[in-house]
């Protein structure tokens, strides 16, 4: 595999992935991959620094495309052009 595009949902990586080809592999994140806990997400001490966690619910998802990453040679993150796109886009 030499080029690797990550995007927000299965349907459109199906839909891209037949008008890319072969040299392309698109995988899904299923949405967002990491949140705000609801307590204590932000520390001011810290320059409010965020604290993340991961969503368990897609952890299959993100194995998939940690395993393809190793086989690639570029990435291309095409996620929505949005505020929730640019988030995911980040936290990958």
């Amino acid at each position: 595999m030499k080029k690797l595009v990550i995007v927000e949902s299965p349907a459109k990586a199906r839909t891209i992935e037949k008008y890319l080809g072969a040299e392309y592999k698109v995988l899904a994140t299923i949405g967002h991959i990491r949140k705000l806990p609801k307590k204590d997400a932000i520390d001011p001490a810290t320059d409010y620094a965020m604290t993340y966690i991961s969503i368990l619910e897609i952890k299959e998802a993100i194995t998939k495309i940690t395993v393809a990453l190793q086989y690639t040679d570029e990435s291309i993150l095409g996620t929505d052009a949005d505020r929730e796109g640019d988030a995911i886009a980040l936290h990958v």
